[in-house]
């Protein structure tokens, strides 16, 4: 009692703040020099607790005593107002009566006249009534988000076991399909298997996603709900309207958003092929696709293929006979009228009808092998470094560090990464398949595009910096039908 009183006692009538930078007017009062230099700029000069005239050739004196028992007081600790409706304010050692929605604090009436002077104020009770009521909205809303989520997961658990269960129905049925088929397509089958098993990861893991998203959303409302009531039991005014400040409940839950599955999209490429295929097996009797190992290929199907160098970009330079291609980092010339603007070649040879394979060897990754027509731009479009597979002309098949990419109309199909650099390629136009296959450490199919081939398809190829190609050739064998003549000395 007796601080407060000499608090009371060392407080300026003017601010009702403790003194700063004490004065003395000439009666005997005291005031804080800038409140009462503001207090004559708006008034006359006279002591404002005796209306006592204060000469215009008089000084204000600082009052050097009471500075100096103002700075021991302030030296001293602030006593703890301790929780509970008797808290004070730690400035002005008030009460703190009211709240300032300006500054979102518990202010006193000091605090009022000097800081928060033009702030939008209200009393602690109003404030604390107004937040509760806004409390048990945001508790009824967090209430029926996690209601739907629920409801919402349900329906998402249910999802994914119907598309468990077809996954496994599909399987099931391709490979029934399959068994009654020659042994030739069993390679046929087993890529099959494989895009489905890819669909239904990727369908699962947009489930998984979805899932992890509700499950995230249900434990942020809880963690809410706690929160609000442990902020409803709290007693303390201040310690209630300082955390409620901070508390963010979830946004709003969002649509659910169901896997992609379409089992007819999984069947129609399958159903076209396997038509394609059955018919050349009645009709020939022969093997469809590339067979297991490049050997069995025979002469009749091997072509020895070469580089044409008026398509080779400028920044490349071929050797061997135009069988091997170096990308260089110094150009070799101008760019000529039929050339790639793109890291790219294509060979001189065409296919127009007839089975075809072909080997090539890449000195590393970052390389891309291809067909297309004739009519594949030279000229570098949008933000592609190769357009081989970028458009409806071309197929391609880009090897990465990690993985492989198949590509057609823009479309890429992920592949597993190719360990070895010795790449085969088998285009048979009869049956309307192109397959790309891996020969290192042993023969394996990487990828199979099924199309009809309607105008004469060249080799193509694109390959980073520092990259080399080079045409494998073997002895004896049978060139493209039309070029035996002309290409009598590359075989």
């Amino acid at each position: 009692m007796a601080s407060q009183s000499l608090e009371d006692r060392l407080t300026c009538a003017i601010c009702l703040g403790l003194y700063q930078d004490p004065v003395t007017l000439l009666c005997g009062h005291n005031f804080c020099w800038a409140c009462i230099r503001d207090w004559w700029g708006r008034c006359e000069k006279v002591c404002p607790e005796c209306r006592a005239p204060f000469p215009d050739n008089a000084e204000l004196r600082r009052n050097v005593a009471l500075s100096g028992v103002l700075e021991e007081l302030r030296a001293r600790p602030a006593p703890d107002p301790g929780p509970g409706p008797g808290a004070r304010c730690p400035r002005h050692g008030r009460p703190l009566e009211l709240f300032c929605r300006t500054e979102g604090l518990c202010v006193c009436s000091v605090c009022t006249v000097r800081e928060c002077r033009l702030h939008e104020r209200t009393l602690l009770d109003a404030e604390r009534r107004e937040r509760e009521a806004q409390l048990r909205a945001t508790l009824e809303v967090t209430q029926q988000q996690a209601t739907q989520a629920e409801s919402q997961l349900q329906e998402l658990q249910q999802r994914s076991s119907q598309i468990q269960s077809s996954a496994c129905t599909l399987t099931s049925v391709i490979s029934g399909k399959f068994s009654h088929l020659l042994q030739a397509l069993e390679m046929q089958r087993d890529l099959a298997l494989r895009d489905i098993e890819v669909a239904k990861t990727q369908a699962l893991e947009q489930a998984r996603d979805e899932k992890q998203r509700l499950q995230g959303h249900l434990e942020a409302l809880s963690c809410c709900d706690h929160r609000i009531r442990n902020l409803l039991e709290q007693l303390d005014d201040r310690t209630f309207l300082q955390e409620s400040q901070l508390l963010a409940p979830p946004g709003p839950l969002g649509p659910l958003t169901l896997p992609h599955w379409d089992e007819d999209q999984q069947l129609g490429g399958l159903k076209e092929s396997l038509s394609q295929l059955c018919a050349l097996l009645l009709e020939e009797g022969g093997h469809p696709g590339a067979p297991a190992e490049a050997a069995d290929l025979g002469s009749m199907d091997y072509r020895n293929l070469t580089f044409d160098p008026v398509s080779a970009n400028r920044h490349f330079c071929l050797s061997q006979q135009d069988q091997r291609v170096k990308h260089c980092r110094k150009p070799q010339g101008p760019d000529g009228p039929g050339s790639f603007e793109l890291w790219q070649v294509q060979c001189a040879q065409s296919f127009q009808a007839g089975r075809h394979y072909w080997e090539v060897r890449a000195s590393n990754h970052s390389v891309t092998l291809g067909v297309a027509y004739s009519e594949l731009t030279r000229r570098k479009l949008g933000p592609h470094m190769d357009n081989i597979g970028r458009g409806p002309s071309s197929w391609g098949l880009c090897i990465q560090e990690d993985s492989a990419q198949a590509w057609h109309n823009g479309e890429a199909r992920r592949l597993p990464g190719v360990s070895g650099r010795l790449l085969g390629m088998d285009l048979d136009l009869t049956s309307g398949c192109l397959t790309f296959y891996s020969l290192e450490p042993e023969t394996q199919p990487l990828y199979t595009f099924h199309a009809i081939f309607t105008r004469p398809l060249y080799p193509v190829f694109w390959l980073l910096e520092g990259r080399t190609l080079t045409l494998c050739h073997q002895p004896e064998a049978k060139l493209p039908p039309g070029l035996q003549e002309e290409a009598s000395g590359l075989s």
